[in-house]
């Protein structure tokens, strides 16, 4: 208020002055204000010019600082090393590096000759090669498991694996691998030693593979893994246990019974071994029950300790194996020439599996069952013995050398289809199992019945049945007939029916759960138009059941189902067949029999015919054919092949076709 007071007196006085002495004051302020500016530039022209005279010490510039990157290449392989450079070969890939000029003969870099094919790691500074250390601690030794923990090596038990093992194949071609390709029951590897623990794996020699491991399973197929293991021979027998030094043997007569369980005190190591005294006793395994009744094994028997229960591996050399494998999977009244072929595809199948073990963890090949080659379920017979001899060491070889996968199965319905039905890259590449009709050809005909000449077209080729029989309506004039001329028409499973009368939906269900389970790849649910893989939701009923997709040969590749809570799809012979078996209703055969099934239609070679109660699906009728997936040989294909004067290599040309069999004499 004060201010404001002020500041009108001035005014006042202001305007009371006369008007030529206010102009004056005017410019007496102006002048003055000028002059206040001008003193304020010429202080800011002296603060320039002083700065500018002082010299200001120079700041040197600096580079930054270099920081070495060091790297350390753990077990790699030295494929070859001069005097300033080491060539490696690590994760499928050779690369050379030159030494840094410091390392050059000082002690951080061995001599080359000391260098050349050993494992090490190299450390690398800037991409130059800064120190080496060898790992030449090595031994070898007969390898009886591995997994991804580690191996066991006869005479030493189970050794750890490094977490950075490496493992490489040395001969043929140098390639990278792992404890899987190790083959097991052969000492063909060296293994590099640090610390305790495996750091690498050298595959230096290609195994002569006379013998295979086969795990036993229990009674009935249904488990891998023992509780109990009851045991006697036919002869005297040597139990061996423990292991290095520590190996005991005890000696059992002939007829002893032995009972070991996961308690046992033989258990000192992990594993035991069961050995007839002389080359011609067998071992009896009291408490494993098959069709023969108690079976008896030739070679040894081993019992590995594992904490879920006791595995049993049977070794022994392959051609005694086969003299079981061949009667159990074919019967031993059917003619030599099938056997032989039999033999040759049985022989070609395990020899397959003893270079890729189905079961590392316990040192086998192969089991005794289904998933692989049925083993001494039958009893040995002179004929399938007979056909192993003759064709002793024969094999199927593709044209490039390769062993072939010579998958075989029971009949066919006329046709066969290709491994591509299964979904798997593999099976995709194997262009010699084709879809074929199973007819005689002109070059080998068939006399029928009432003396004609039955002969197959020659206009039917392999394409042309694939194309064919993969539309719905051909492949059901086709599977609604027979065909006196097919080389199967007369067998039982050459045409069956399956009639379901009332669906089992909780079946289905449980079944597509368990099915998505094992791959959700292939059982897909419909949503927004596409089908993807999902969770199966609960659903009440089935509206239809339906074939979606043909694969070669007409077999059933691709099945929809629809139902109150959604549509889905079902991919591969081997699903679509579990998902439409209730377990209940049997199968009647063309000859009027009847068969149960418990989890498996015969075949996906077939055509579905939906019976429906308004909107909802109350049961289905199967017109099929066949028994088994329908891929390489059939065997009772290759049983009227012989009867018709084939012999078994002209059998097995048929069905691998391009393929060679390879003599081992």
């Amino acid at each position: 208020m004060k201010k404001n007071l002020k500041k009108n007196r001035l005014l006042e006085n202001y305007y009371k002055l006369p008007r030529r002495q206010r102009i004056q004051l005017k410019k007496y302020l102006c002048i003055l204000g000028v002059a206040f500016l001008l003193f304020l530039l010429f202080l800011n022209l002296l603060h320039s010019c002083g700065r500018d005279g002082v010299d200001t010490p120079e700041i040197p510039e600096t580079s930054p600082q270099h920081i070495p990157v060091v790297q350390n290449l753990k077990n790699v392989w030295i494929t070859d090393a001069e005097a300033d450079r080491i060539t490696i070969f690590c994760d499928g890939e050779k690369e050379t590096f030159f030494l840094a000029e410091e390392t050059e003969g000082s002690d951080s870099v061995p001599a080359p000759e000391q260098m050349r094919e050993q494992l090490a790691d190299v450390e690398l500074t800037d991409e130059l090669v800064s120190a080496v250390i060898l790992k030449t601690d090595k031994f070898t030794g007969r390898v009886l498991s591995a997994d991804e923990n580690g191996i066991e090596i006869e005479g030493r038990g189970r050794i750890p694996l490094a977490e950075d093992y490496k493992g490489y194949r040395l001969y043929r071609e140098l390639t990278m691998c792992t404890f899987a390709d190790l083959t097991f029951g052969y000492a063909n590897a060296d293994f590099v030693w640090e610390n305790g623990a495996i750091c690498g794996i050298l595959l230096a020699r290609e195994a002569n593979m006379e013998d295979i491991r086969v795990l036993i399973k229990t009674s009935d197929y249904v488990d891998i893994l023992h509780t109990e293991v009851i045991l006697t021979a036919n002869s005297d027998f040597l139990l061996q246990y423990g292991s290095g030094e520590n190996t005991q043997e005890e000696l059992f007569s002939k007829g002893d019974k032995i009972t070991i369980d996961m308690d046992s005190d033989y258990f000192v190591g992990e594993r035991i071994s069961i050995v007839p005294a002389v080359l011609t006793g067998r071992i009896q395994l009291l408490s494993v029950n098959r069709s023969q009744g108690i079976p008896s094994y030739r070679g040894h028997i081993e019992l590995l300790r594992t904490a879920e229960g006791i595995a049993v591996v049977n070794e022994l050399p392959l051609e005694e194996y086969l003299f079981s494998v061949v009667p159990s999977e074919m019967p031993s009244s059917y003619p030599l020439e099938a056997l032989k072929a039999q033999a040759i595809c049985a022989r070609t199948y395990a020899y397959g599996h003893m270079l890729r073990a189905g079961y590392p963890r316990y040192g086998a090949h192969v089991d005794d069952s289904t998933s692989y080659q049925v083993y001494n379920n039958i009893t040995e017979a002179d004929s399938t013995t007979t056909a192993v001899k003759e064709t002793y060491g024969q094999m199927i070889l593709t044209d490039e050398g390769t062993v072939a996968n010579t998958y075989y199965y029971s009949t066919s319905c006329g046709v066969g289809t290709t491994a591509s039905i299964w979904k798997t890259a593999e099976a995709q590449m194997l262009d010699y199992l084709k879809s074929s009709r199973l007819r005689p050809s002109p070059e080998n005909p068939v006399q029928t019945d009432d003396g004609a000449v039955a002969t197959g077209s020659t206009e039917i080729t392999a394409e042309t049945i694939a194309e064919e029989l993969s539309e719905e309506e051909s492949f059901r004039d086709f599977i609604t007939q027979t065909h006196a001329e097919d080389y199967e028409a007369q067998e039982g499973w050459y045409r069956w029916t399956y009639t379901v009368k009332e669906i089992d939906v909780d079946r289905i269900l449980e079944t597509l759960k368990n099915r998505y389970e094992a791959n959700g790849k292939l059982i897909l649910t419909l949503k927004d138009g596409d089908y993807s893989s999902q969770s199966i939701k609960n659903f009440s009923k089935v509206t239809d059941i339906t074939i979606v997709k043909r694969g070669p040969g007409g077999v059933a590749d691709e099945l929809g189902i629809a139902t109150d809570k959604g549509t889905y799809k079902i991919i591969s012979e081997y699903n679509i067949r579990a998902v439409l078996c209730d377990g209940v209703t049997r199968v009647v055969r063309q000859d009027g029999s009847e068969v149960s099934m418990p989890s498996l239609l015969p075949s996906a070679f077939f055509v579905i015919e939906p019976s429906h109660d308004k909107k909802n699906m109350i049961g289905y009728n199967i017109i099929g054919g066949g028994f088994g997936h329908g891929v390489g040989m059939s065997q009772n294909g290759a049983k009227n092949m012989a009867l018709q004067g084939l012999g078994a290599e002209q059998i097995l040309n048929f069905f691998y076709e391009g393929c060679e069999i390879c003599s081992g004499q």
